[in-house]
């Protein structure tokens, strides 16, 4: 994973999932969260995913682990907000692009994510 100093905790959010243990995303949230995934395989083929702490624990089951790595090419954070650009990659290839938007809680820990991936743009 490529990091971003300016938002370190994106940065360490797609580290927990590129990892062989991804469900430490979980210690990571607050106890009001809420996410929406929206994940595009292309050609118009999409699934979001939405919800709480079980809306994520579904989400993560579903992944494939240790197979993705998130890079983050661009990044930046205005108080308690952080949003990336970044794209994936299996194998050293591009995968998809994805934009990731969290909102942290008074404790740094994510209260809402949102996060938008299509293999249709590459931003290079």
């Amino acid at each position: 994973m490529t990091d971003s100093g300016a938002t370190p905790t994106l940065a360490r959010w797609f580290e927990y999932m590129d990892s062989d243990d991804p469900d430490r995303v979980l210690t990571m949230i607050t106890t009001d969260f809420r996410m929406s995934v929206q994940f595009s395989k292309g050609h118009g083929a999409a699934a979001e995913f939405v919800g709480d702490r079980d809306g994520l624990v579904v989400y993560l089951a579903q992944r494939e682990k240790s197979t993705l790595v998130h890079h983050i090419d661009s990044g930046a954070s205005d108080g308690n907000l952080e949003l990336v650009l970044g794209r994936t990659t299996r194998d050293d290839a591009f995968e998809a692009s994805f934009n990731a938007t969290a909102q942290l809680g008074d404790e740094g820990k994510v209260r809402r994510l949102l996060i938008a991936r299509t293999p249709e743009i590459n931003f290079d």
